[in-house]
């Protein structure tokens, strides 16, 4: 039985390790830093603001790479957090 085709936020082409991929976003949200008092806002998150990401990441022909998920370091996930909030219209 084949198996479903995955929806994505936002999709896009990236490399890890020099490997060219995409990258699937299946969940993104920012919010953008409280421009109020700081005595106002729920926490110290809501009042400098953050970006919440969840991505898989794929071959060239969008199936899910484990293998290449598994290269990833610290500075990768870097990258894709700012690719993905430039994709989405939210540049730092």
């Amino acid at each position: 039985m084949p198996v479903a085709k995955r929806s994505y936020v936002a999709q896009f082409d990236h490399r890890i390790a020099g490997i060219p991929c995409q990258i699937g976003v299946t969940y993104f949200h920012y919010q953008p830093p409280w421009r109020g008092s700081a005595q106002t806002c729920d926490s110290d998150w809501d009042y400098h603001g953050y970006t919440e990401l969840e991505f898989e990441v794929l071959d060239r022909r969008g199936r899910r790479a484990e293998w290449l998920e598994r290269k990833m370091n610290d500075d990768d996930e870097t990258e894709i957090k700012l690719a993905a909030m430039e994709m989405m219209g939210y540049d730092n």
